[in-house]
């Protein structure tokens, strides 16, 4: 549905962003992350059509964005940052004016209709938009969106100055959306992404870091290296035993679980110490409750690929 080929925006000698590519498929929803400047609203105005690119190609539904923009158009609606809202119309007002300039030619009264309920905004439908809340006004912003009913959502930043009770309406919104449309959302919010998204591709000073799924990325950047271990046994000497197996770098006592000790367990780079730590609680009848990989959030995630200290370039 969506490709993009070796894209890149120069601004002078200065890289909004620089030789990135992805393709993103029909029905997917994908999460664009990373911190504000990292090029994830540059990456939108050029897949919209609102910015051009100095190198590379966006291709929507077949189409180059550049090359061929009223047929990409078409197959997407866009929900910038700030939506594109005339306050003193009414909601009414609004989508219909927008159904005329779109040009859109499905049916106006029952499209227009469902569409208001599908975002719930129906019962406010005739008010002045500038008299709704920023949760009304996001939403009457996805509706404009939708109008024409485009096979790609293209949503720059849509909970964004919204408080917790309007973000998880919109989340809840979105994830409705993506049953039946390709989406694709950008935010520097962790927590939205991890939410919303089958697929999350991570950005950072305009250059693509990760693609993957959250899964994905953890199982990466993880290597086994250090596990969550729940043995049934006395602590004291649970400690000691794996302190002595070959390439055991720390191990850390956690606390107790339901009356079990529970064990953080780090190995030496390039090793896998969990046959040697099966073997030996074996051998003194301790069982092993419970032995899996630390497990990274997307938080973690985005620090690696992201931070100040090393880096790893990850593409799944």
């Amino acid at each position: 549905m969506i490709e993009v080929k070796n894209l890149t925006k120069r601004y002078g000698n200065t890289y909004a962003i620089h030789n990135i590519s992805f393709t993103v498929k029909d029905g997917e929803v994908v999460g664009f992350l990373g911190p504000n400047g990292a090029g994830k609203s540059t990456t939108m105005n050029i897949l919209t059509g609102y910015l051009s690119a100095t190198e590379g190609k966006a291709i929507i539904g077949g189409f180059d964005i550049l090359e061929q923009p009223n047929q990409a158009k078409q197959r997407m609606g866009y929900l910038p940052e700030v939506p594109p809202l005339y306050l003193d119309m009414a909601v009414e007002e609004y989508l219909n004016f927008l159904y005329e300039l779109k040009r859109v030619d499905l049916a106006r009264g029952p499209h227009i209709k469902e569409i208001c309920d599908l975002v719930k905004i129906s019962h406010v439908y005739k008010r002045l938009i500038k008299n709704l809340s920023k949760g009304y006004r996001q939403r009457v912003g996805i509706a404009q969106a939708m109008l024409g009913n485009p096979e790609v959502l293209i949503l720059d930043e849509p909970t964004v100055g919204l408080d917790p009770s309007q973000i998880i309406e919109i989340r809840r919104l979105i994830k409705k959306l993506g049953e039946k449309h390709t989406v694709i959302l950008s935010s520097h919010m962790l927590q939205e992404v991890q939410a919303i998204c089958d697929r999350v591709i991570v950005m950072n000073n305009g250059r693509l870091v990760a693609d993957g799924t959250t899964e994905e990325l953890s199982k990466l950047l993880l290597d086994n290296r250090k596990v969550i271990l729940r043995v049934d046994g006395p602590k004291a000497e649970i400690h000691k035993l794996l302190q002595g197996i070959p390439n055991v770098e720390a191990v850390n006592y956690i606390g107790m679980k339901d009356g079990i000790p529970e064990f953080s367990v780090e190995a030496k780079e390039g090793t896998d110490v969990r046959k040697q730590i099966f073997l030996r609680l074996a051998e003194r009848q301790w069982p092993i409750l419970i032995m899996k990989p630390t497990e990274m959030t997307l938080e973690d995630i985005f620090m690696s690929l992201t931070g100040d200290g090393k880096k790893r370039r990850v593409k799944s």
